[in-house]
């Protein structure tokens, strides 16, 4: 797996979880040996004490230190003697107890609700549950995440890890929402607010990243370039690039969805005209193509691709991108609009290496930004990403 994902979080007092330090002292020492040998047994198959030192290069006793400190937690188990005939006493296989520990994931990016699901340590959806919004926004869409979130940890089998949530708009590393116009959000704080709500470490991105996170970690993506353009309510990017999450200094990389493509002064939620996101995003498509013909949907979802295309095709070329993922209702993008959309990019960009650049729909479908809230509660709490 590639390391990508972040490792800041919040904690229920307020304090700021990170991996970083201006000074080295023993419990980080101890937290790396334990992301390291999580880490292994995370992307491959049950280990020996042995395999685990060879792998990660530290010392058997370090790592037998390490394993037992793993099983105290109820993190990893042994399984028994590794298969086979070998001469001497075999050894004993460890790997991640996966069903030990339950993340409670959260996806805000849906037009009319919230849905949010129980998920294994595998990625494993165990438990599902959705709220309506009915317009809400503001303090009163905060309760809806706060309520549903409980329900979700009431129906968890195991203790919970953490929450995770993608969200729609901007959110910093920290996991501050800066400004979701949809939902009426301006500079909240979800992480703190829900973890004092819950006393549970919470992990808050933007549900593009999310989902983009997820495409690596568990889907078809590869960490080393990947563009994932998710189109609902609002439309936004999460971008991957050298195995690394691309934020921008104010964590607005991948706000596609506010690029001006029109002078037709058509209003976008973020108050200005002409945004991309007020021409494509999945409310408005839905008008669009309501009861028309067969020549008259087509017509207006090749046009939709055509203005995805013009904005991402930059993107492409500038990054040296192959792969663009398209996330968000199926019946709307995967059809017309993903053609129109590969097709103006690769018309208005330069292929290096004779490579074309390819559009395909998100491989978890609409799973993408639930498990991509697990793969950020794994990265923050185990090291694992």
């Amino acid at each position: 797996m590639t390391s990508i994902a972040s490792s800041t979080g919040r904690r229920a007092n307020g304090a700021r979880v990170t991996g970083g330090s201006s000074k080295i002292l023993p419990v980080n020492v101890r937290q790396l040996h334990r992301s390291l040998v999580l880490q292994e047994l995370y992307k491959q198959d049950p280990a020996s004490r042995a395999d685990l030192a060879r792998a990660t290069g530290l010392t058997r006793v370090t790592i037998s230190d390490v394993v037992t400190d793993l099983m105290e937690r109820d993190l990893i188990e042994e399984i028994g003697p590794r298969p086979g005939v070998r001469v001497g006493k075999p050894a004993t296989l460890v790997d991640i107890k996966y069903d030990a520990h339950n993340i409670v994931c959260l996806d805000l990016s849906n037009e009319n609700e919230f849905r949010g699901a129980v998920v294994s340590l595998g990625g494993e959806i165990l438990t599902r549950d959705s709220i309506q919004l009915d317009g809400e926004k503001g303090d009163k869409a905060t309760a809806r995440v706060i309520t549903l979130a409980k329900k979700l940890v009431a129906a968890a089998s195991a203790p919970v890890l953490g929450i995770g949530i993608g969200t729609p708009g901007i959110v910093n590393a920290e996991g501050l929402v800066h400004n979701a116009p949809n939902l009426g959000w301006t500079d909240v704080d979800l992480p703190v607010i829900v973890s004092t709500e819950l006393d549970l470490p919470t992990y808050v991105a933007n549900d593009a990243d999310t989902a983009a996170l997820a495409e690596n970690t568990f889907g078809e993506g590869d960490g080393s370039g990947l563009i994932l353009v998710q189109i609902s309510r609002g439309v936004g990017a999460g971008i991957l690039c050298d195995g690394r999450l691309l934020r921008g200094p104010d964590g607005t990389a991948g706000e596609i969805g506010h690029v001006k493509i029109s002078g037709d002064g058509l209003l976008c939620s973020c108050g200005r005209t002409d945004c991309l996101e007020a021409y494509i995003n999945s409310p408005r498509l839905r008008s669009l193509i309501k009861d028309q013909d067969e020549e008259t949907t087509h017509r207006e979802l090749t046009l939709a691709g055509q203005r995805l295309g013009d904005v991402v095709a930059p993107i492409a070329q500038a990054l040296g991108l192959h792969d663009i993922v398209l996330f968000g209702a199926m019946e709307l993008l995967d059809g017309p609009l993903r053609v129109a959309a590969e097709e103006r990019v690769n018309a208005n960009t330069s292929h290096f290496s004779n490579k074309p650049i390819v559009l395909r729909m998100a491989a978890l479908d609409r799973e993408g930004v639930l498990t991509g809230a697990a793969a950020h509660v794994l990265g923050g709490e185990l090291g694992l990403s």
